[in-house]
């Protein structure tokens, strides 16, 4: 069956694979604990710079795996623990200062949404499709997504979402600003070539990242993740703040220096 979340690290970049592909990818107990256990890894590691998740099979993220849910929990208070694991995991990386980005190929619903939220970056196959339908087992939304999806969408976009059976579209979720891309592979390629499209699109954002000024990135997302916190004044400080120390640091002295010289010329 293998390990719920491969994990591995390459020249600065996590890799944290969604691995129940029989199940498109949604959580139960293993996944849970091994999605909180990676995440904690990704963020502490010092080698690690940027983020990237993605998922084994045909889907990005079902959500939370119902059947499990039925059978092997047996209240709601085992659902409310089973949701704080997650949880754990989403604030583990909304909280950090790396970039996140997700390459959500087929279909992403459910909590699988509060998954893709907590990415700062997100790419999507031409094919696929993204929708709430919590309501359609009468459950509520959970990982985040009440939390994050209004402030990607707006409000009233995302009532639509969870007040309806709706899967947007690809092309939707880029119009809507749920996602960031929609990548198409060759004309009358498959599903798995659109997938492996999507992950080599969302891998290239991230060594952008890491071929850049991967510190500043990673602090400039933490700035507009955190703004909620934080008053109009209170931001304007934060910003000045971070703006100094990240003046201080070897990456950025380097970089200025290089743009002052090419601009004395």
């Amino acid at each position: 069956m293998g390990e719920p979340i491969l994990f591995t690290v390459d020249e600065g970049l996590a890799r944290l694979t969604l691995n129940r592909p029989a199940r498109l990818n949604a959580f139960n107990g293993d996944l849970a604990y091994a999605w909180r256990d990676a995440t904690a890894e990704a963020v502490a590691r010092d080698d690690v710079r940027a983020i990237l998740i993605d998922a084994a099979g045909p889907a990005f993220c079902a959500g939370g795996d119902v059947l499990d849910m039925a059978t092997e929990m047996g209240s709601g208070e085992d659902i409310t623990a089973f949701a704080r694991v997650i949880n754990e995991g989403i604030r583990s990386l909304t909280d950090s200062a790396k970039p996140v980005v997700a390459a959500a190929h087929g279909t992403t619903a459910g909590g699988g949404l509060g998954i893709l939220l907590c990415s700062d970056y997100a790419v999507v196959g031409a094919h696929s499709k993204l929708g709430s339908l919590y309501a359609n087992i009468g459950l509520t939304p959970d990982l985040s997504v009440s939390a994050q999806l209004a402030r990607a969408v707006g409000q009233r976009r995302a009532l639509q979402l969870v007040l309806q059976d709706r899967m947007l579209s690809a092309a939707e979720a880029v119009e809507w600003g749920l996602v960031a891309e929609a990548v198409a592979a060759a004309e009358g390629t498959d599903a798995a070539a659109e997938a492996a499209a999507v992950q080599a699109r969302a891998e290239e954002i991230a060594r952008f990242w890491l071929a850049g000024a991967a510190g500043a990135y990673g602090h400039a997302k933490r700035l507009v993740r955190s703004q909620p916190e934080r008053t109009f004044h209170e931001q304007l400080e934060e910003e000045a703040l971070s703006i100094g120390a990240s003046f201080e640091t070897p990456e950025a002295q380097a970089r200025v220096a290089a743009f002052a010289a090419r601009s004395a010329r």
